[in-house]
């Protein structure tokens, strides 16, 4: 039995050789798992109808600092002891009762695994063929009438659970373990008849994953078994940590037959770290000696994070440096009766067993064969309710209520393979395959309320309680329930709190456990070159740096200040000038078209092609408004229209102005004789060009819209104080296209109405549109460098100014003389006068 000190001198020292070497022969020099049987007796055993077989890990290899043992002890756990008789309970609470499995008495075999592989796999070939030979007390070979069991609970831990449940798969014999977490059991086609009480690990890692993000732990240390158990575990667990943005300092595993000098580096890394949270994901007998280790020079104080497997394990509690330690348990449970059975233990029957006489004699140090080899003869005074062990504790059954379940599981199984609704068959022959297919179909409730069904991993639903180790009032430690995890409840409900925590060193703050504590005002995060993003230095902010909220620094860089989103809105001032420019230029080219339509009969209406006039107003119209797309808050709509707009009505105008300029030549050639011009640019041609010239500009528009279109984006570079939000151009090539494509028309106008300004009639058309067209250029020339070097809003300012200044010199050259003829000289509106028969006084 295990000798505790108080506070940090917790073990003795400890090494745990590894024995292969379990060889079966009836005379051989064996060194045997149990000082009272061989392993191929059952350590517990009762004779039934249906045998039911169990494996508990009874003992585990110790060391004794006297270095003169020729073999070293064995370590008898009460624990394993109490779940082994909870399974004993089990079976006499299922053989009393009339409604499962009447009529039917089941036995069963118990033995022990010696917390060793190879041991477990022995007993588990012993449960599949029934393997005989065993030594007895005669130090004479026999036989035993051990037969195959139809299903098996146990094993306690996940390696050994893995070796049997991989054989006992073959022969299809169910194995109902109570307490091998190992997630890899989950997979059904690597062990097809496992099955389990316990949840599996992938829900324990991810709730203490979010256990350690809901406290703000970011920086934390890690150390497992190096098994199946804390390999797998902590495997989750890492996974489920990185998605929550933890950080792990360091990740360390060893095993109880590993070389002392791992298990001292181990302990050191420990020491020397700067986290000050451990998540421990290790098996009990594991932890005992890093507990051990950690004892001869005490840690800095740390706040322990616990897996199911020793964080609701009673022996640890005096190990006084853990207080404050946290972690998820089996949720404790009342088994009625369970308590009585196990106090019903008189000297008379322990001595009936050799593993109850074993234990007898260990907790009162006396021998129940009489004085012998020095210990004293128990005199039958021994008073089992008076002590304080595992075995007797049964305050908060956990585990012994996995066990307590596993066995019923496997009792409804059987009673559903025999039974009918009526009665049972004691001497129906049936295949362990049957109970296996009906272990699967279980749903049932135990006489203790509990409910009991297997999920299609042969998984319960993973119910647990979060435990803390608290201080009682005459100074010892008590496991706490201050929380629960329940997986079967919705995603981010999973996990509550009921009662405060109490944390290590018995403070009542949660500690900090940070690689780089929060940088102060005026300063921001570098990430330290090689180490995890936890761990960063703090350099002063960049002057006007911007944040991952879209802010700014103030000067003092102490604080962050919302950063002025600026583009031209329609309240401000320069907005409200242009806006109303627009909307007079509009309403000047309407009331020009109402003053031609009016006289559209006059000669110097019907002279200047009164048809590409009119569309020539309109297309200005438009042009005039088409500004107003500029004014406001970009968005996707706004600045797509706004470009596609501005480029399609000038096109649609700088044609018309074109297409006037063409009939002004062809209408000269044709008055020179034999010249029958107009036929080649009739009213048809007229139409036909302009749509021609407009339609290529619409396309170069498609093109641009569909290859990278114009998208307000925020200007966060050109100005540390603000945002300037602006249309982005998408593709600036589409963007220079339009506008060369508008300056190449405008171009070829001018060059043709230079070319027709010197025809002899007296109020010649191309004179006005050179005028026009010289301004239309000057205009955009000058806009090019002012629209690059504009600042923010004024940017869109600027090519809004070029926009109503192009379109009132277009409007003012072209129709201001005609409308001045129509308004003012009437006189001079005659055929004869603008042909230059009659002198003008006028122009």
């Amino acid at each position: 039995h295990f000798s505790w000190v108080a506070h940090y001198k917790c073990f003795k020292d400890v090494h745990l050789p590894f024995h292969s070497d379990l060889t079966n022969s009836c005379k051989s020099d064996l060194v045997s798992c149990s000082r009272w049987a061989e392993p191929q007796m059952p350590g517990l055993y009762m004779n039934g109808d249906f045998l039911i077989g169990g494996i508990f890990s009874f003992h585990s290899y110790t060391s004794s600092e006297n270095k003169t043992y020729a073999r070293e002890p064995l370590q008898l756990h009460f624990r394993e002891l109490r779940l082994s008789r909870a399974m004993e309970f089990a079976i006499h609470v299922i053989n009393n009762r009339t409604d499962l499995l009447p009529g039917i008495t089941l036995g069963y075999q118990i033995h022990d695994s010696c917390s060793q592989v190879p041991m477990s796999i022995k007993v588990a070939f012993q449960f599949a063929n029934g393997m005989e030979p065993f030594y007895n007390d005669t130090d004479s070979c026999s036989k035993s009438a051990a037969a195959a069991v139809p299903a098996l609970v146990g094993e306690s831990t996940s390696t050994p659970s893995i070796s049997m449940a991989r054989m006992l798969g073959l022969f299809g014999i169910p194995q109902v373990s109570h307490f091998a977490t190992c997630a890899c059991l989950s997979d059904k086609r690597q062990y097809p008849a496992f099955f389990r009480t316990v949840p599996s690990d992938h829900y324990q890692a991810a709730a203490l994953a979010k256990l350690v993000k809901y406290f703000g732990w970011t920086w934390i240390g890690a150390v497992r078994s190096d098994s199946d158990y804390g390999n797998y575990g902590m495997a989750s667990f890492l996974k489920a940590a990185q998605e929550e943005g933890i950080c792990v300092e360091y990740s360390e595993s060893y095993y109880r037959t590993d070389p002392r000098s791992k298990l001292e580096r181990v302990a050191n890394v420990i020491r020397r770290s700067t986290a000050r949270v451990i998540v421990a994901f290790i098996q009990t007998g594991d932890m005992l000696f890093l507990l051990q280790e950690l004892a001869k020079q005490p840690p800095p104080p740390l706040q322990w994070i616990g897996s199911e497997a020793w964080i609701i394990q009673s022996e640890f509690l005096r190990c006084y440096f853990c207080a404050g330690a946290l972690g998820f348990g089996i949720p404790h449970s009342v088994i009625p009766g369970f308590r009585e059975f196990l106090l019903d233990l008189s000297p008379a029957q322990a001595m009936k067993s050799p593993l109850l006489t074993e234990f007898w004699e260990n907790s009162f140090s006396c021998s129940l064969k009489g004085s012998s080899g020095g210990a004293r003869g128990c005199n039958g005074s021994e008073d089992i309710r008076a002590l304080q062990n595992p075995y007797t504790d049964t305050s908060q059954l956990r585990e012994s209520n996995l066990v307590y379940k596993a066995t019923y599981a496997i009792a409804h199984a059987i009673h559903g393979v025999i039974c009918n609704d009526t009665q049972c068959d004691k001497s129906a022959k049936f295949t362990p395959w049957q109970v296996l297919d009906q272990l699967k179909r279980v749903n049932f409730t135990t006489n203790n309320g509990y409910q009991v069904s297997f999920d299609s991993n042969g998984d319960p639903v993973a119910v647990y309680e979060l435990i803390n180790w608290q201080y009682k009032k005459d100074g010892g430690l008590e496991f706490v329930t201050v929380g629960q995890y329940d997986s079967s409840k919705p995603r981010g409900q999973e996990f509550s709190m009921s009662k405060a925590i109490t944390w290590v060193g018995g403070q009542t703050k949660v500690p900090r456990s940070v690689c780089s504590e929060s940088c102060p005002p005026g300063t921001r995060k570098a990430v330290q070159k090689g180490k995890p993003v936890c761990c960063y230095d703090c350099i002063p902010c960049a002057e006007g740096e911007i944040s991952n909220k879209t802010g700014w620094k103030s000067h003092t860089r102490d604080t962050c200040l919302p950063k002025p989103v600026e583009f031209l809105s329609w309240d401000d001032t320069l907005s409200i000038i242009l806006t109303s420019f627009s909307i007079t230029g509009a309403f000047i080219a309407v009331c020009v078209a109402a003053v031609f339509y009016k006289h559209r009969a006059s000669p110097i209406v019907r002279a200047n092609n009164s048809e590409l006039s009119f569309l020539l107003l309109f297309s200005l119209a438009l042009c005039f408004l088409c500004s107003l797309t500029f004014i406001g808050q970009p968005s996707d709509w706004s600045c797509m229209l706004r470009h596609t707009a501005f480029g399609i009505t000038f096109v649609l105008c700088i044609s018309c102005v074109l297409g006037k300029t063409i009939v002004v030549l062809m209408a000269f050639r044709a008055t020179l004789p034999g010249s029958n011009a107009m036929k080649w640019f009739g009213p048809p041609q007229q139409r036909l060009s302009v749509l021609a010239f407009t339609l290529i500009q619409v396309l170069i528009c498609i093109l641009w819209l569909t290859i990278s279109p114009p998208l307000p984006f925020k200007n966060l570079k050109q100005y540390k104080e603000r945002i300037i939000l602006e249309c982005g151009l998408g593709s600036a090539v589409g963007f220079w296209a339009v506008l060369g494509y508008i300056g190449f028309l405008a171009l070829l106008c001018f060059i043709l109405a230079f070319l027709a300004r010197k025809l002899p009639d007296n109020f010649n058309e191309a004179k006005f549109i050179t005028f026009s067209m010289l301004i239309f250029c000057a205009v955009w020339i000058t806009f090019i460098p002012a629209y690059v070097s504009s600042p923010g809003k004024f940017t869109v300012a600027v090519e809004i100014f070029a926009i109503l200044a192009s379109s009132f010199g277009l409007i003012t050259c072209i129709f201001a003389p005609k409308c001045f003829v129509i308004m003012f000289r009437p006189e001079q509106n005659t055929k004869k006068h603008l042909m230059g028969k009659v002198p003008s006084k006028a122009l």
